[in-house]
Order: structure tokens, then C-alpha cells, then sequence
């Protein structure tokens, strides 16, 4: 049997890094999101259009959804209507992969360059994108 989760809010806490796509359309629609995020907004091969990918959304169109306003839930919810359900077997799938992204994937060489931009290609405990991010963002020294 096909379980959903109980409500867009659950689910948006539950799917790994999809809020942290829609603060970055955000901060980009205000001017504000760092130079360096600018190159991969959207790209096919990053994480937002992987996770626009898997949504079944093209990214054009949820940086128009979340330029009109709402909630991460309200704007998830949206995504679920114009692409697909997602039920828990999708999102277990989901942030498994999310938290490996840059793990011995094609985006391996895209995080040992950042790595590198930021001096620490000797750190061999920073080996995911999400690694990456809570060290760029102060969560791990």
C-alpha cells in the first residue's frame, strides 16, 4: 500500500534540502543570495534541478511560484499538483540521495573545488554537498 505523507508540512520537513532551494530563490529575487550560489541556480546537474527534477517542476516556474509568496508548505503543495505525489518510499529515496550528493557522483569534482576555494581540500570529513553547506554556514568548524 502507497502511504502519503499527512500534509505538505510534514512532508517539507521531511524532504532534505527543498526549503533550502526556495531561501535561495528568495534571497535571489531580493538581491541578496551570494555571488558564489549564483552559477548553479537551477542547473540541471545541481541540487535545485535535481530536486526540480525529481518534483517533476522545471525551475523556471517555482522561482515564478515563490515570487508570488507563501509558506515552504504552500509552495510545496504546489509543486505536488503541477508535478507528481510524492509518498514516503519517495522521499526516503529522495534524501538518501540528497544526503550523499557529492559522494562519488558526477558533483564529486564540483565539491572538491569548492573545497579548494575555500582552503580545506585536506578535510577528508567534508565529503557531501551537505557537509559542505554546514561548513560554509558555521554549523561544523
Amino acid at each position: 500500500m502507497t502511504t502519503y505523507p499527512k500534509s505538505p508540512k510534514e512532508m517539507t520537513r521531511g524532504m532534505m534540502y527543498f526549503p533550502r532551494m526556495l531561501d535561495k530563490i528568495r534571497l535571489h529575487a531580493r538581491g541578496e543570495l551570494h555571488e558564489d550560489y549564483h552559477e548553479n541556480l537551477g542547473a540541471v546537474r545541481a541540487a535545485d534541478g535535481v530536486c526540480c527534477n525529481f518534483l517533476r517542476v522545471h525551475y523556471r516556474d517555482l522561482v515564478e511560484r515563490v515570487k508570488q509568496g507563501g509558506t515552504d508548505e504552500e509552495i510545496l503543495e504546489w509543486c505536488l499538483e503541477k508535478g507528481r505525489r510524492l509518498n514516503e518510499g519517495d522521499l526516503f529515496v529522495w534524501n538518501g540521495f540528497a544526503s550523499k550528493l557529492g559522494w562519488r557522483d558526477p558533483v564529486t569534482p564540483r565539491l572538491e573545488q569548492r573545497k579548494r576555494e575555500h582552503g580545506i581540500s585536506d578535510r577528508d570529513d567534508i565529503c557531501t554537498i551537505p557537509d559542505f553547506i554546514d561548513f560554509d554556514e558555521g554549523r561544523i568548524s
